[in-house]
């Protein structure tokens, strides 16, 4: 046999144990982690562990808009909001004509929830007329009746600027605002409201009993006077009346509405029409700014349609003093958000940026996504599930997959005695790296583990349980056909190898399929299919090809102990072929 060329790598077959410890580093890596975020169980969907459900039945100003296809629509909105993180098993599903469940599993924050799928009405921006912290002792201004042609007000106090973006704020609050267009940033930082002076009070009053009403018309006047008591009298620290501010309005009406500030105070506003609806909004994503290292960040791409709307108000806003140079994110009657306008912005994108944390962006992103809903909603009932029935399903699941995992390691040991071995242990390898990374993905991305999980668990054994029988046969060919064991190993791998990975591909792209077009627990079976079938592909290379080839330099493999599973005679084998050589004829014919 030729000797290795000179300088040639050896290959990863021949040393199978940095395979080894890479994956078993990696099981070590998991482990601490699981430990060091505190989460050591994965989490439960709402049929293990219990969760909320929540009621909520549509409203609408005209009965024929509840229909199957609103409801529809409505639902799988829903879905996207409150599973917007990832697969939170979280469920939303029609009951009746007008009424939407949904259940949010045990573990999630139900009160988040809550506000994502209860906060169900149309999304609007609508130009900021005036604004002022509630119950603050500073003079009411007076908001013109008529601002939808000229989108301006009567000025009033202001919160004083504080540094640019250098509060916190939420996405109830008045985060700072810039944008982008053409892919360049068109205006500055700006600046988060605080609490309004005295001066700026003042400023503003006497700015409003000077500015000339625009409509001369007893109506338009009695209109002004109407909504000017109502929003001296509108006190947004109370609840019932923040849920009765603008109720009612119509998007071209001019309203009132409830938000609170980067302090944390109640602020009321004065608003003008609606200008750019939430169906204008064609994406908005969180992310973190990594050029500036401002921290995160929300980013919107309107529709073309919206970028025309967008681009008018922002042009307008941009001319006034504040707050009228402020438009309000209206989500439900309330203001989750007021950044400032500098310039026009007609790049058909913009950011809100400011001191935002991770999952304020987040929140915020997620009412602009999914925030436009065809119906309007209250919520009818929150309720506790419990996870009585789950459990009861889940405790005999697991004795069948108990029963199924015992049988199946009966059959490797009556059929492949020793190799049985490998199969056992890549077994376990494969469940400790699932069990971790599904527990690391309940704080991540918000997996739960349903029962149809559980099921995809169970069927994954059956998937992995074939990767190891097509690797022993291939081997087992080899050893009939005379080869000894070393290189029966090296040999069979590159044929077991290609029908491996065509099997779990196969498996894979089914997952992925059955996760697209699916939701709920269904999805949560599918996406468990694919995480199992991934990881049998990297146990298969990185442990039981690796421990297969240590093994076969062993005596007890090598020799085909008749316990080894690889006894040539049990296989029935055929010698190996050797050459003869014929006799030389003789010298002499009469020798012959």
């Amino acid at each position: 046999m030729a000797a290795p060329k000179k300088g040639r790598s050896a290959s990863a077959q021949s040393r199978p144990g940095r395979s080894l410890a890479l994956i078993l580093i990696a099981i070590a890596a998991l482990t601490g982690g699981m430990f060091a975020s505190g989460n050591t169980t994965p989490r439960l969907g709402i049929d293990l562990a219990g969760g909320t459900s929540i009621t909520l039945e549509a409203k609408s100003g005209q009965e024929s808009a509840i229909n199957k296809t609103n409801m529809n629509t409505a639902v799988d909105i829903m879905n996207r909001r409150v599973n917007g993180l990832g697969v939170s098993e979280a469920e939303v599903q029609t009951q009746g004509d007008r009424n939407i469940i949904v259940n949010i599993p045990k573990g999630t924050n139900s009160e988040q929830a809550r506000k994502q799928v209860g906060t169900t009405a149309k999304l609007y921006f609508r130009p900021v007329l005036a604004t002022e912290v509630s119950g603050a002792a500073a003079a009411s201004p007076t908001p013109s009746a008529s601002s939808s042609s000229s989108k301006k007000a009567t000025d009033k106090a202001t919160d004083k600027a504080t540094e640019k973006a250098s509060e916190k704020a939420t996405s109830s609050g008045t985060p700072s605002a810039t944008a982008t267009s053409q892919g360049r940033a068109v205006t500055d930082a700006l600046k988060d409201d605080a609490t309004p002076s005295a001066s700026s009070s003042a400023s503003a009053s006497a700015k409003a009993s000077s500015s000339p009403s625009p409509s001369a018309s007893s109506g338009a006047e009695a209109e002004a006077a109407k909504l000017q008591a109502a929003y001296t009298a509108l006190d947004c620290r109370k609840e019932g009346q923040r849920a009765k501010a603008g109720e009612g309005a119509k998007p071209t009406d001019t309203t009132l509405a409830c938000g609170t500030n980067s302090q944390g105070q109640w602020q009321k506003y004065v608003l003008g029409p609606a200008e750019v609806a939430g169906t204008d909004v064609k994406k908005a994503s969180a992310v973190y700014d990594t050029q500036s290292a401002a921290g995160w960040k929300v980013t919107m791409d309107f529709t073309s349609g919206g970028s025309k709307k967008f681009a008018s108000i922002t042009g307008t806003l941009a001319k006034n003093q504040s707050p009228q140079n402020q438009f309000a994110i209206v989500l439900d009657g309330s203001v989750v958000s007021d950044p400032y306008v500098n310039q026009a912005l007609t790049g058909g994108n913009a950011e809100i940026s400011g001191s935002f944390d991770q999952t304020e962006a987040k929140d915020l992103a997620n009412v602009l996504s999914y925030g436009a809903l065809p119906l309007s909603f209250r919520e009818q009932s929150v309720t506790t599930v419990t996870a009585a029935l789950g459990g009861e399903q889940l405790h005999a699941g697991l004795i069948a997959g108990a029963i199924g995992l015992a049988l199946v390691i009966v059959y490797l040991v009556l059929y492949y005695r020793g190799l049985s071995l490998i199969a056992i242990a890549s077994l376990l390898v494969s469940a400790a790296l699932t069990y971790e990374i599904m527990t690391l993905l309940g704080p991540t991305i918000h997996f739960a583990l349903n029962l149809p999980a559980v099921c995809g668990a169970i069927v994954a054994i059956g998937i992995t349980a074939d990767s190891f029988i097509v690797f022993f046969e291939r081997i087992r060919d080899e050893i009939r056909e005379g080869r000894t064991l070393r290189p029966a190993v090296e040999r069979a791998w590159p044929r077991a190898r290609r029908t491996i990975l065509v099997s779990d591909f196969v498996s894979f792209l089914a997952a992925a399929v059955l996760f697209i077009v699916t939701v709920g627990k269904v999805q949560g079976f599918a996406f468990t299919l694919g995480l199992t079938t991934v990881l049998d592909v990297v146990v298969v290379f990185l442990f039981t090809k690796p421990l297969m080839t240590i093994l076969a330099r062993k005596q007890f493999f090598a020799n085909g102990h008749s316990w080894s599973g690889l006894d040539p005679k049990r296989l029935g084998a055929q010698p190996p072929l050797r050459r003869t050589r014929r006799p030389s004829a003789p010298a002499d014919p009469k020798e012959a």
